[in-house]
């Protein structure tokens, strides 16, 4: 073989290498731009729900990520495709009526998305997004003075998202029956908590911090740690060993949150320690993370009994 046509040859295969690594990168760039977590907004038949994505990549060319819906746990993503600034993806359904996927599709434009997609029961909606924001804090939280947000009387500072069943009964704070979430008239930034808990065997409940993250409270007594049972940040942060009580006694959870960071005692012993909340659990109030927000007692899914609701907001 000659040596200039060994010499084009090389020179041929160089420019590929270079055209190659530039695509590469070209396509990492693009990729880039979508990468991050996002707060969601699904809305459908007239109302508005929260949600929330996160998109990361995985080798060169693949974007995954993972989604809290309308209810349920955050759960796996395994392909976004993405290019020219729009984007589709779809999961199987999980707690939602209907056996079709979720479907989604939308486009990227500058800090915002916007699309449409379908439900597992077939159900169209159209849906938003803003980049969720860090939540960092500048500075160590100076701490005020505790405030009890439970008067072992009645429901003041309280109010019901729907038909109201919780009572108030010899200084406890009672669900008898599923119905509707509880939540504080007050809002809070960051804060550390106290708030005791009751609940037959099987019964289920819930804390949401800012109303939007959830402790889990549920008969998980004897069971292995897990991110949906007692001591988690349900769906996203398992405690590191299983501290519950059996069903029918009082148990409790003492909470440090600031900015994304959570710190979780249960029954004393500190299961979670200062970890990072990615992003919404399902059946938050909203999706607006900048925002400060209340205390919610899950009431939808089972009888419960609160008391001692302490919470000592940072200065």
């Amino acid at each position: 073989m000659k040596k200039s046509t060994v010499c084009r040859i090389l020179v041929t295969l160089g420019c590929l290498l270079v055209w190659n690594s530039f695509q590469i990168h070209a396509q990492e760039n693009a990729n880039s731009s979508l990468e991050g977590r996002w707060d969601m907004t699904i809305h459908m038949n007239g109302q508005e729900y929260p949600s929330w994505l996160e998109v990361d990549h995985s080798g060169f060319h693949t974007l995954v990520g993972e989604l809290v819906s309308i209810s349920g746990s955050a759960r796996p993503i395994s392909v976004i495709h993405f290019q020219e600034g729009k984007l589709n993806f779809s999961i199987p359904p999980q707690w939602e009526s209907g056996t079709g996927d979720l479907y989604y599709e939308g486009k990227l434009s500058a800090d915002s998305l916007t699309g449409t997609g379908h439900y597992s029961d077939g159900k169209d909606f159209k849906w938003t997004a803003h980049r969720a924001p860090q939540l960092k804090r500048k500075n160590e939280p100076r701490w005020g003075q505790p405030i009890s947000l439970f008067n072992g009387k009645n429901l003041d500072g309280w109010h019901a998202t729907g038909a109201n069943q919780w009572v108030v009964e010899e200084g406890i704070l009672r669900s008898p029956h599923s119905g509707a979430n509880l939540v504080t008239d007050r809002t809070f930034t960051d804060f550390k908590l106290h708030i005791e808990f009751r609940y037959p065997a099987e019964s289920n409940s819930g804390v949401y911090l800012r109303g939007r993250y959830e402790a889990q409270v549920e008969d998980s007594y004897g069971k292995e740690p897990a991110v949906g049972l007692i001591g988690a940040i349900y769906g996203f942060i398992a405690p590191t060993e299983m501290a519950a009580k059996k069903a029918g006694e009082w148990q409790s959870y003492d909470i440090t949150l600031t900015g994304r960071m959570v710190t979780v005692a249960l029954n004393g012993v500190t299961v979670i320690c200062n970890r990072e909340i990615p992003g919404i659990t399902g059946g938050a109030i909203d999706s607006k993370e900048e925002d400060p927000g209340p205390l919610l007692i899950q009431g939808d899914h089972g009888p419960v009994d609160y008391r001692n609701v302490l919470i000592t907001p940072a200065l």
